[in-house]
């Protein structure tokens, strides 16, 4: 069996001295006269002997001590050499299931974008933080936004993490975006849609459907994804709730999991369930999701039947396209269906408890909530200015 220590020597270099007689140098003479360098030899776990050089001997004791303390961890063997193409393709095999489709979207995205920057046949190991830096500046060169590139740079260190532990590419400390700090950002205004917008697309909405699911993304919080994924049984037309949950597929539809896995029920007003009672009423029999029209189910059912549907594939396109067309119609500034959902959330946290807001809006964190959802409104500043105004008593202060 092979050693376990982790030894450092020196690595002589050139011809061997010799003495004023022309005698070789004796090997006692050679560590003050003979050039050298300093390596750090360890032994793998199947008895192969690796090596790595050093100009200095503090270089290489340093290094000695952190291989040490990975043999004795059973890590001995360098990290396999695999392409990032590679790892992207094994990214795709293995997290699928794992987590929900749409992070693994943005995942890739990022990835592919990545690779696109630094080459498809770089080796994982030998990827940088340089590279990462350079990534980050085309990408802000680029006139995306910087909470794009942020997210991007949030993106990738989550994925060169999991390049480290569980997979081994990468040593404890090798995630070339570890130390890539997200650029800072003017907080974003949060879009509220008010009252009278929303009477106003409503008014402007072609049909039911439309009018069904708008008021739904305003009322409930549900993401569009989570919306366009309800089935009937998730309608509880009783309790006037809807619940969020993942679907494991079958027969009659792909499988599909919420945003992190976390599923919840929402209360829904009497009026949007009277408008999914008549979407009921009109759906083709043994079509399962609220919002697929029966011409769409018609042709997922088809392509499924041809093979050429696969769970990645979206149930609807292009909805917040044809929302901005609803919203022209309506005169009514931009704003899309994650608007929505924002205006709910910011509604549910004027008059409800902060942990109740957070179970509704499916965040495992309220500073999510509170960066991202959360909106200032006239009356919010009024209220602000009238308690400023009463505290500091400015009618007694400014009468003489």
């Amino acid at each position: 069996m092979a050693t376990t220590k982790v030894g450092v020597y020196r690595k002589y270099h050139g011809p061997v001295l010799t003495d004023d007689s022309g005698k070789p140098l004796p090997k006692g003479e050679w560590p003050s006269k003979r050039v050298c360098s300093w390596a750090v030899r360890w032994f793998g776990s199947e008895g192969n002997r690796f090596s790595k050089s050093f100009k200095t001997r503090k270089e290489a004791e340093r290094f000695a001590e952190e291989k040490q303390a990975e043999v004795r961890a059973g890590r001995a063997d360098p990290p396999p050499d695999v392409t990032l193409r590679e790892f992207i393709q094994e990214h795709k095999r293995v997290m699928r299931g794992q987590i929900a489709r749409e992070s693994l979207k943005d995942q890739l995205r990022a990835l592919r974008m990545f690779m696109d920057h630094v080459g498809k046949n770089t080796l994982l190991r030998e990827i940088t933080p340089r590279h990462a830096e350079s990534f980050v500046s085309a990408r802000l060169a680029s006139k995306v936004s910087v909470a794009t590139v942020n997210k991007d740079i949030r993106t990738l260190k989550r994925v060169f993490n999991l390049a480290m532990d569980p997979r081994g590419y990468l040593r404890e400390g090798q995630n070339p975006l570890g130390r890539i700090k997200q650029r800072k950002q003017a907080p974003r205004t949060v879009r509220y849609v008010t009252a009278e917008e929303v009477k106003a697309v409503l008014d402007a909405a072609e049909d039911t459907w439309w009018r069904a699911l708008i008021l739904l993304a305003c009322t409930t919080g549900a993401r569009l994804g989570e919306i366009i994924h309800l089935t009937w049984p998730d309608v509880d037309f009783e309790e006037n709730r809807i619940r969020i949950a993942g679907k494991t597929g079958g027969a009659d539809g792909g499988s599909w999991e919420p945003k992190d896995h976390e599923g919840r029920v929402l209360p829904a007003p009497a009026e949007v369930l009277l408008l999914l009672a008549d979407l009921q009423v009109g759906a083709e029999e043994g079509r399962p999701y609220v919002f697929v029209p029966n011409w769409r189910w018609r042709y997922i059912r088809r392509a499924q039947e041809a093979g050429r549907w696969d769970d990645s594939r979206a149930l609807m396109n292009n909805l917040n396209r044809r929302l901005a067309t609803l919203r022209k119609r309506a005169g009514v500034a931009k704003f899309t269906f994650h608007d929505l959902r924002r205006t709910c959330i910011t509604n549910w946290a004027r008059h409800l408890p902060v942990h109740v807001v957070l179970k509704l809006a499916g965040h495992s964190d309220i500073k999510t909530t509170q960066r991202y959802y959360l909106s200032v409104q006239e009356d919010d500043l009024e209220k602000a200015r009238v308690v400023q105004s009463e505290v500091l008593g400015f009618s007694g202060l400014t009468q003489k």
